[in-house]
């Protein structure tokens, strides 16, 4: 517990927190697919190349225990802030660079490997800020707090998310658009404003959460059994009970979620000629910041009421329907070529669909996370989910190119009715049972905390 006399409200730091965890991931992800895709390089490039900037959310499971065992959860959260400042800031060079001597060359080789190698450290220093945040969260708050703010800090990473994806993007795309105006800004300068910004941010909080923090008295090294604590950390993750129905929940709940990542973005953005729906960068940006925004709020705090209400068991299931639903919302789109009404509604929905059914799936994670290594354990899922993203990711361009959009979108979804395969694994897992007894006390993220 913390000392309580001296200690900030978790409203104070826990919001902030989990909006620095979702921008890295976004940027990293898949507005790096929106840069590239704004450049002029291929689909396939695209997609094969950002999936591998999945590899240290895979990883972390392995340097995870190295955060158990030294230091603190708030030195290294706060260590991997000002990194990512840095990693924002030399982003922010290197596409200033480009504009300033490339700008004739769009699909230029150098560029995109110097930038790829700039994106993925920023991956493994946002994989690092993962465990330390989620491993604080764990021992800064009680019991009945992190009953509470699951929700919200989900609502906030999720924000973090459009608004890296959506106000962010949607900016850059208005500053593309005003470049023969205005003629300080050169495209693609935006882009390069845009990480600067980042960088500036991630400074500005870094600040913030080093004056603010409180330190946690059980934040230090875990004790150690005598044993090597990778062995003892893995070892305690996969002796559990049910651990083979956990993988395959794991790996499988968002696998159509990981074949749309990469190329709806690409779909949305490339031309008309190409089966794509030929959106500006501004306006893709607008629709995800706006009403994509306020859905994502709505579809989170519904889905932590709902769990809350009703459980995880009996929520699971029109969740994961829910979250399957939008592959064919793309594949409608890519035949009937809609408007931008249209397109609205339906990522609309998307982004609420998306908050309900990935609630749950971290309510998942935290049930199963326990014991004295469960910041590992949180990160060995986190993990395996990775890689259930990264291959599925690797593979969609390549799908895309060979089939073209409507047929992909198709096909996508009928790979994604697995989810519903592995749904009723749920069932069988009885560590879910004994966890959310402790919870179901109290409706997720609504309650006051105490």
């Amino acid at each position: 517990m913390t000392k309580q006399s001296s200690t900030p409200s978790p409203w104070a730091y826990i919001p902030t927190l989990y909006f620095l965890e979702g921008i890295p991931y976004i940027i990293i992800n898949t507005v790096s697919a929106v840069l590239y895709a704004d450049l002029g390089y291929s689909n396939t490039q695209i997609a094969f190349w950002t999936g591998w900037l999945y590899l240290p959310w895979i990883l972390k499971m392995f340097w995870s225990p190295l955060l158990d065992a030294r230091s603190t959860k708030r030195r290294w959260l706060l260590g991997a802030q000002i990194m990512l400042s840095a990693v924002f800031l030399l982003l922010a060079a290197l596409t200033a660079w480009n504009a300033f001597t490339h700008a004739q060359s769009i699909t230029n080789l150098t560029f995109f490997t110097l930038s790829l190698f700039g994106f993925l450290a920023g991956a493994f220093v946002s994989a690092t800020q993962d465990i330390a945040i989620d491993g604080y969260y764990l021992l800064a708050l009680t019991p009945r707090q992190q009953s509470y703010f699951v929700g919200i800090r989900t609502i906030f990473y999720r924000l973090a998310m459009i608004f890296g994806s959506g106000i962010l993007v949607a900016a850059t795309g208005a500053i593309a658009q005003q470049h023969q105006a205005q003629t300080w800004v050169t495209w693609p300068y935006n882009w390069a404003l845009l990480f600067l910004f980042l960088a500036c941010m991630f400074a500005g909080l870094y600040w913030y959460h080093k004056a603010l923090l409180p330190k946690p008295v059980q934040d230090g090294p875990a004790p150690s059994s005598g044993q090597n604590i990778w062995q003892e950390s893995f070892q305690t993750y996969f002796s559990q009970k049910n651990i083979l129905y956990i993988l395959l929940f794991i790996l499988f709940y968002r696998l159509g979620d990981a074949l749309l990542e990469k190329i709806v973005p690409l779909f949305l953005l490339k031309p008309q000629t190409q089966g794509a729906l030929a959106l500006s960068v501004h306006t893709y940006g607008l629709i995800k910041g706006t009403l994509g925004l306020a859905a994502v709020i709505a579809g989170n705090l519904a889905g932590g009421w709902l769990l809350g209400k009703y459980g995880f068991k009996k929520c699971i299931w029109p969740f994961a329907i829910i979250l399957i639903l939008p592959n064919f919302f793309y594949a409608y789109m890519a035949g009937a070529q809609p408007g931008v009404e249209t397109i609205t509604l339906l990522i609309t929905l998307e982004h609420f669909g998306n908050g309900l059914a990935l609630m749950a799936f971290s309510v998942f994670i935290m049930y199963i996370s326990t014991g004295k290594y469960k910041t590992s354990h949180y990160a060995i899922s986190t993990g395996i989910m990775a890689i259930g993203m990264m291959g599925p990711s690797m593979l969609s361009g390549w799908m895309q190119a060979r089939l073209g959009y409507e047929a992909f979108f198709w096909a996508a979804g009928l790979i994604s009715l697995v989810t519903l395969a592995v749904v009723p694994l749920t069932g069988k897992i009885k560590t879910l049972e004994e966890t959310e007894k402790l919870f179901r006390s109290r409706s997720i993220g609504l309650q006051d905390a105490d």
